[in-house]
């Protein structure tokens, strides 16, 4: 261990040099990998050592290891954060001068690393002191740097200063800070006071450094040292720009009018681009706008450029690419950065910026040209970044404006002629490799998206102007063009075909949305180019059957029913979708409904899904993967256009003209049950012709049958058609649909039972599920009465059949509604008795026991809120048979003698079914919370709180700390625990002693898991045992009762009643270990009543901690904090929701005074 002296006594010389040598003997070892063991101590010892600065800085100054000077820097962070309350103020202040002045006067030193190091040290020790620090002091250390900045004392100095600025900056932004122990409100009001009173500052004087060498830089024929300062001036000028600035809560009303022309009022609406949003506010509108700032790095750019033509090196050297990211970060400014009511300041300034920007991407094939010869592509990937940038902070109209002052066509024609360009591009070299036009062209595409992205759907569709319109029309063309030909290549492809084939629909889903943007912007031109495009593959395959391979055009097929399925419906997410705006306002003189462009695109797409009935065309034409393209169109399309319930007939003329056309044709009263009907034959048939087909089938069952009875009104003429009587004959019937996987069989058998909610007489829809599921439930109750069960239970024959009819019998568990719900309860009824014989059977058979586990835990689920009192008894009697079952076979099941691969397989089967188990009772919890029953006795109903407290009990045992590790089951069980103990704290006390500990055990377990979630669930467990036993108390009733009363042990010594112990454990967490900052304030929250409920034992521990201080300062301060933990802030003993925000201020100011010091001593 390090050797320290006493506070205020200096080592001697020659302690210090033997000490030194030691670390730096230590640093050798570590990187010759001798002795490791032995060097890792030392560093540690060194690390954790008390007050070890004098040492480190006699190591900074004088050895010659750099590795050693490293160490030493991070073991004054380390030493300084522990012990900075113990520190003085002089002693703070003289740390952080003393790095400083390191990094200033070994501004020139070759290892870079440890400046940066002790930078970064000088830049935490000043966050940890900012709260403290006056004005005056601040300004102190400030000024040094930018006496630096300035230059004064040279290039090497000047880059120094500015490196430390980066660091600060860097420390008091949330998302890059370093961890410091302190609560998140402390880091907060760092953030808020470097934003508001230095981070304009810290902007200028880089700015001015910049520009102080730009000079030099432009006049050199060749690199100079000035290079560097204006690289890193430029690197923090972005950095700050990307800060998240908040918005002045003191001129809230005065923000961004989000109204005004050309300023767009989604800026965030892109998400899937690297765009950051600068909006600094109107204070920063000097040091941006008005200061000719913009126009200095435009120029500035530009003349390098120029200069530096022929150097095909110079576009990626640091200078170019801090400049270009910089130029970039502009073009993102929005917001009250700009004069309010001015509109064309933004528009200035953006086209100042433009002016220099176009150079780098116009024109787009000269430029695609020089870039395949060699040239980096990094400049016109930064050109693509700043149109992303300004295309979402404008309107279209905006962006396309602006071009037009200086070229004489609009940004939106740019726009298309450099993508077209990019295409062109990936169309002619084809490689697996992502080159620079993958990364353009998923730039420019969110350039798009940016600005064709409707905010509001129910404002209209996004306009573009004319030549705007156009320019999409081309860029269209042009992408289908090129993913037809990228489709018809990779049918060839033998290398990668197989991953081709198998690639799902949704991966190409988000280039798709952009893809559909661009189209709709120009639906006159894309809809009927798609549609002769489609037509012309159709009569392809026809004209080509027997004598050409179909592979390649059926891909084309594929990629362009993709491309038409984004174009014309949205994806139906929670709401059903509307027709896109921008195909209900175009089309508006078409007269005759058959003409209708979507109607022809429709249709033909429809009839040629028809087609598919054909056995010889389906054995032809229609592969498994073109199937899957057809079924998910028709499930996207569907779930828009057909048979809409939004309109009667009466209200058509209400309607915009092409809107109605459409709903009209695919509606009720004339194409549209006819429709619906192909589409169930397709379904059909689709489950049927492609066995083992599970992507085919998922699509089927999840995504086109599923969207259908998902409107009641659908579902009204689904159950209708002989077509869908067809399917559920097949559905008890067909072997073929017996072989669906497990999810499959669910899905099916959960549409099937919803589509009776079209069935308006209630006892036909009960009929209809009855005779539907009577194959599962009979099958059930047949095999659990033969006598030889136990015999056949094994045979494949019989397992297979059970697997299969258990998930059927979930999935019409899941479809419980009210018009169908008393045919799902004599369902559920019925299998009662059978679960728990087949439970014992198949006891050993892991798979078995999961599937009735949940079978029954989706049908509890289902049914617990529509339950009456004596039906609800009889579930509650069934699930606890179920339990004590399931426990009996399973306690002590897994044996320590197992290999760990064993035990690892076993584990994680239980943990499936604790799952299962710990869903059961919560799915008990809901009944108090929704009650549908018409009983209106409550004499005779079910005290939930007791039933779901004696499931755990009989589960607990089971709950094992390393079945715990498996993060679902740990959320469920403490998501679980937390809700009973916050809603029935009262049914806590009356809970026997050993079902008592076990719960004390998890909440102790939970209190110290990674995961903090876990860790506040059960910080509010806590506090509503502590709060309910406060409340009880204090109006003369036992709250928890012996529970939380000191008893005797065994051997006589007292233990603490359970508020005692968590009062003891909580505050060992809060001030001695590690944790998030998040965590404070629900911790607080549990410490509150805590202490209300154990105030002796609270002050007891207080003096106990205080007695230990041997500095009289600590033990002075300490004392202090603890008094003003429960007396600040005016807070009272009433568990009110103004005192629980007050004791968290409380709380946050307590641990930033003393949380430092007593994890040092």
């Amino acid at each position: 261990m390090m050797q320290q002296q006493p506070h205020g006594v200096a080592p001697d010389l020659a302690q210090l040099q033997s000490t030194m040598h030691a670390i730096e003997l230590a640093c050798s070892s570590i990187q010759m990998h001798t002795n490791s063991a032995a060097a890792e101590a030392t560093l540690l010892s060194l690390n954790q050592s008390t007050r070890p600065y004098k040492l480190c800085q006699f190591i900074l100054d004088n050895s010659q290891v750099a590795n050693a000077r490293f160490q030493a820097a991070s073991a004054i962070r380390d030493a300084a954060m522990r012990e900075w309350s113990s520190l003085t103020g002089d002693d703070k202040k003289g740390l952080i001068g003393f790095c400083l002045c390191y990094v200033m006067q070994r501004a020139s030193s070759p290892e870079g690393y440890v400046q940066a190091k002790v930078s970064s040290v000088a830049a935490q020790l000043m966050k940890r002191g900012w709260l403290e620090f006056t004005v005056a002091e601040k300004e102190t250390f400030l000024h040094q740097v930018n006496q630096a900045i300035i230059g004064i004392h040279g290039i090497d100095v000047q880059f120094s200063g500015i490196n430390f600025l980066e660091s600060l900056v860097s420390e008091f932004s949330p998302s890059t800070s370093s961890a410091m122990g302190l609560p998140r409100e402390f880091h907060e009001q760092c953030r808020k006071s470097l934003e508001l009173h230095y981070l304009k500052t810290f902007y200028c004087w880089a700015k001015d450094a910049a520009v102080s060498v730009s000079a030099r830089i432009s006049e050199s024929g060749t690199e100079v040292p000035e290079v560097k300062v204006c690289t890193g001036s430029l690197r923090l000028m972005l950095q700050i720009l990307n800060w998240e600035f908040q918005p002045n809560v003191t001129s809230a009303k005065a923000g961004i009018n989000v109204f005004s022309p050309g300023v767009r009022s989604d800026l965030t609406a892109s998400k899937r681009s690297d765009c950051n949003v600068a909006q600094p506010g109107a204070a920063w509108r000097d040091a941006l706008i008005s200061s000719g700032h913009v126009g200095w790095i435009v120029s500035f750019y530009a003349a390098l450029r120029e200069k530096f033509s022929t150097g095909r090196y110079w576009l990626d050297c640091p200078v170019a690419v801090s400049a270009r990211k910089l130029i970039v970060q502009f073009c993102s400014l929005a917001g009250t950065v700009f004069l309010s009511g001015d509109e064309h300041m933004q528009q200035n300034h953006l086209l100042q910026l433009l002016s220099g920007i176009i150079h780098w991407i116009d024109p787009p094939d000269a430029i695609a040209q020089a870039i395949e010869s060699g040239r980096s592509e990094s400049e016109v990937l930064d050109g693509c970044r700043a149109l992303l940038a300004i295309a979402t902070v404008v309107n279209p109209i905006l962006f396309d404006h602006l071009l037009k002052s200086i070229r004489p066509f609009g940004t939106l024609t740019l726009l298309s002629n450099l993508m077209s360009e990019v295409i062109k591009v990936q169309m002619t070299k084809r490689s697996d490799d992502e080159t620079w036009s993958w990364e353009a062209r998923d730039i420019l595409l969110d350039t798009w998206t940016a600005l064709l992205m409707p905010v509001d759907t129910s404002a209209g569709n996004t306009m573009l102007p004319l030549d705007g319109i156009n320019a999409a029309a081309n860029l269209f063309a042009m992408i289908a063009e090129s993913e037809l030909k990228s489709a018809s290549a990779s049918a060839l492809d033998e290398d990668d075909g197989d991953d081709y084939l198998q690639a799902s629909i949704s991966s190409m889903d988000e280039r798709l949305i952009s893809y559909a943007l661009i189209g709709r912007a120009a639906v006159n031109v894309t809809i009927p180019l798609l549609t002769r495009l489609f037509s012309e593959r159709v009569a392809l395959l026809h004209q080509g059957r027997g004598i050409m391979d179909p592979t390649p055009t059926l891909e084309e097929l594929y990629s362009l029913l993709l491309i038409i399925g984004h174009i014309l419906a949205d994806e139906p997410e929670g709401e059903t979708p509307l027709i896109p705006n921008s195909i209900q306002s175009d089309f508006a003189d078409t007269v005759e409904t058959q003409n209708h462009p979507v109607v022809i695109l429709s249709v033909s797409i429809i009839k040629f899904a028809e087609q598919s009935l054909n056995p010889e065309m389906r054995a032809a034409v229609f592969s498994p993967r073109l199937m899957e393209a057809v079924i998910w169109f028709l499930a996207r399309w569907s779930c828009t256009y057909l048979l809409s319930e939004e309109i009667g007939e009466s209200d058509l003329h209400l309607l915009q003209n092409s809107r109605k056309t459409l709903l009209s044709f695919f509606g009720e009263y004339n194409q549209g049950k006819s429709i619906l009907d192909i589409i169930v034959r397709v379904s059909v048939t689709t489950l049927l012709s492609y066995p083992g087909e599970k992507n085919l089938q998922a699509l089927t069952c999840f995504q086109l049958l599923h969207a259908l009875v998902r409107r009641r009104h659908i579902c009204s003429s689904l159950v209708l058609l002989d077509s869908w009587r067809a399917l559920a004959r097949a559905f008890t019937n067909e072997e073929a649909l017996f072989l669906l996987n497990s999810v499959n069989q669910r899905s099916l058998a959960q549409t099937l039972v919803l589509s009776a909610s079209g069935i308006k007489n209630s006892e036909s829809a009960n009929q209809y599920v009855r005779d539907l599921m009577g194959h599962a439930t009979k099958y059930l109750i047949e095999l659990s009465n033969k006598s030889d069960l136990k015999i056949i239970s094994q045979r494949p024959d019989v397992i297979l059949p059970l697997s299969c009819l258990l998930e059927r019998l979930r999935g019409a568990a899941r479809a419980s509604e009210p018009r169908t719900q008393r045919a799902l309860c004599e369902m559920g009824f019925s299998i009662m008795t059978p679960v728990l014989v087949l439970l014992e059977v198949y006891k050993n058979e892991s798979t078995v026991i999961y599937m009735l586990l949940k079978c029954v835990v989706d049908w509890v689920d289902g049914q617990i809120a529509y339950l009456e009192s004596r039906e609800t008894a009889a579930v509650v009697e069934f699930s606890i048979r179920l339990l004590q079952l399931y426990s009996s076979h399973n306690i002590g099941k897994i044996s320590i003698s197992l290999s760990s691969n064993l035990i690892s397989e076993a584990n994680t089967e239980k943990y499936k079914d604790l799952r299962a188990l710990l869903q059961l009772l919560s799915s008990f919890c809901s009944k108090d919370l929704v009650d549908f029953s018409l009983d209106s006795d409550e004499s005779q109903s079910t005290n939930i709180a007791q039933v779901v407290y004696l499931g755990m009990h009989i589960v607990n045992p089971l709950i094992s700390l390393e079945l715990l590790k498996y993060p679902k089951l740990c959320h469920d069980y403490f998501a679980l625990l937390s809700h009973m103990l916050e809603v029935y704290p009262e049914t806590v006390g009356r809970l026997d002693s050993e079902a008592f500990l076990h719960v004390l055990g998890t909440l102790d377990f939970g209190l110290h898991h990674q995961d903090t979630e876990i860790v506040n669930m059960c910080l509010r467990s806590l506090k509503a045992l502590a709060a309910y036993h406060y409340k009880e108390t204090t109006s003369g009733n036992l709250g928890l009762g012996s529970h939380a009363t000191p008893v005797k042990d065994p051997r006589g010594d007292m233990q603490d009643g359970v508020l005692s112990r968590f009062l003891r454990l909580l505050l060992q967490l809060l001030l001695f270990e590690d944790y998030s900052p998040d965590l404070v304030s629900p911790a607080a929250d549990a410490l509150f009543p805590l202490i209300l409920c154990e105030q002796e034992l609270y002050q007891k521990l207080a003096n106990e901690l205080i007695e230990r201080q041997v500095n009289p300062s600590f033990k002075s301060r300490l004392s202090s904090a603890f008094h003003m933990v429960t007396n600040a802030n005016q807070l009272s003993c009433n568990l009110d929701r103004m005192n629980y925000q007050r004791f968290r201020k409380n709380v946050n100011a307590f641990l930033v005074e003393v949380r430092g010091f007593l994890r040092t001593v």
